[in-house]
């Protein structure tokens, strides 16, 4: 279930997932490893939000690995 914050539209790491296609092992892995800069927005249990940007940013390194 996406958040709306301000405004902005946010989706949690497994939306986010399904939306580009990857495992969340593999983002997670991304994020980790700094092939992808981590994201600065957080709900209030610490669970990273993703914005549409970072989902695009997410689908480049995606289609960057086939």
């Amino acid at each position: 279930m996406s958040v709306t914050v301000k405004g902005q539209t946010y989706y949690r790491t497994r939306e986010a997932c399904e939306m580009v296609g990857v495992s969340r092992s593999t983002l997670l892995r991304w994020l980790k490893g700094g092939i992808l800069e981590d994201t600065m927005h957080r709900d209030r249990r610490g669970w990273r939000l993703f914005s549409q940007a970072d989902i695009a940013r997410i689908e480049v390194e995606a289609s960057r690995m086939n």
